[in-house]
């Protein structure tokens, strides 16, 4: 099968139905199709037994169900698994399952590499190839429920996804949607919106068509209490600033009869981000917005100018939160001994950025350089 053939994973359901449409054939042909792909597994046009035969040899002659492959797969002690998958031009992407008792999560990522530069992510020091298409998004979630099922995981896996792998998903907008419509649809995944988590650092505009179009659950990476010390972790801070997100955050919930709330990520930076005033800060500025707060301890990588709070100091924040009425916790680090932890991942691809280049030059960075912002 050329390379040039279309690749039935990078159609949504509304998508694949237009597909079939032009084929001449019915729509309902594309629910079957989804079926065969995503709940049985077959990706042979001639075991699609329900498809007639002239079907089936048209889409042999024009198609394809193309998977990433799988450059590398890492247990970690605390059974989290790492993949890095090799996309069709080369580059490698990282996608990780985190099992629990009663779920198992699976962070996908959305572009090679990424576009923004936050000063703590390991993603950001490898810079920015490209966006992912649909099938290199939804890929992900097929090939790791196929490898962890063949594993004995059971039939059903991965029960959430989270959009927090590689990559600022919101800059890769109508890519995602398509990939979330098919973790979301009865024939494919079935998820829940409240099971399927979009987090963002903060692109304003498209958190507004987020709720339009799709609105599953949001994320958003704040980081900081005010715009002066976000500027700096959270650059795209600087387009779209604090008052601006929030505002959109507080739109996104409006109205939602669950009462639905935005969970704010923030990494907890020894002497950055991290004190007494931090935390007020923190509940002055979220009160209008029904939020729940998820402290990160921040993950180690090569050359980072930060270090992680220690646990008395996070604790102390969460009190703080947790009394001033927002339901807080710690994020308990899994995967970090494969580097699979939150801000660890980095692929392998070639960078268009030369970002990289830059971050190495600057490696003797001392962490008391760090510009802060008061946080009263």
């Amino acid at each position: 099968m050329s390379e040039q053939s279309v690749n039935l994973l990078d159609f949504d359901p509304p998508g694949l139905a237009n597909y079939f449409a032009d084929l001449g054939e019915k729509p309902f042909r594309s629910q079957q199709l989804l079926k065969w792909i995503y709940q049985q597994d077959i990706d042979d046009f001639d075991e699609m037994t329900n498809l007639s035969k002239a079907l089936r040899g048209k889409l042999a002659e024009q198609a394809v169900v193309r998977l990433p492959e799988v450059a590398m797969d890492h247990k970690s002690d605390d059974g989290t698994r790492k993949f890095l998958f090799r996309l069709v031009d080369g580059n490698c992407i990282e996608t990780v399952f985190i099992p629990e008792s009663e779920r198992g999560t699976l962070c996908v990522s959305s572009q090679v590499g990424c576009a923004l530069n936050c000063s703590f992510c390991s993603t950001a020091t490898q810079g920015f190839n490209r966006n992912l298409t649909v099938g290199e998004i939804i890929g992900q979630v097929l090939l790791a429920k196929r490898l962890l099922m063949a594993d004995g995981w059971g039939e059903r896996p991965v029960t959430n996804v989270v959009m927090m792998g590689m990559g600022e998903p919101l800059l890769n907008f109508d890519n995602v949607i398509s990939a979330m419509r098919l973790m979301l649809d009865d024939q494919t995944f079935g998820l829940s919106k409240r099971r399927v988590t979009l987090s963002t650092s903060g692109v304003v505009p498209e958190i507004a068509r987020l709720k339009e179009i799709l609105p599953v659950s949001l994320a958003v990476s704040l980081h900081a209490a005010n715009d002066d010390l976000r500027n700096e972790l959270v650059p795209i801070n600087k387009k779209y600033p604090i008052k601006e997100l929030l505002d959109a955050c507080r739109h996104y919930v409006a109205g939602d009869s669950k009462r639905r709330r935005v969970t704010f990520e923030y990494v907890m930076l020894d002497g950055v981000n991290d004190t007494d005033a931090d935390a007020r800060a923190l509940l002055k500025l979220l009160k209008r917005v029904p939020s729940k707060m998820n402290l990160i301890p921040f993950n180690p990588f090569p050359h980072t100018q930060y270090n992680c709070s220690s646990q008395e100091r996070i604790d102390r924040f969460r009190d703080i939160l947790h009394r001033g009425g927002i339901v807080t916790v710690t994020r308990k680090t899994r995967g970090d001994d494969i580097d699979a932890a939150c801000g660890q991942l980095a692929g392998d691809f070639k960078d268009r950025t030369r970002r990289r280049e830059s971050r190495i030059s600057t490696i003797n960075i001392s962490p008391n350089k760090v510009i802060r912002g008061s946080a009263g």
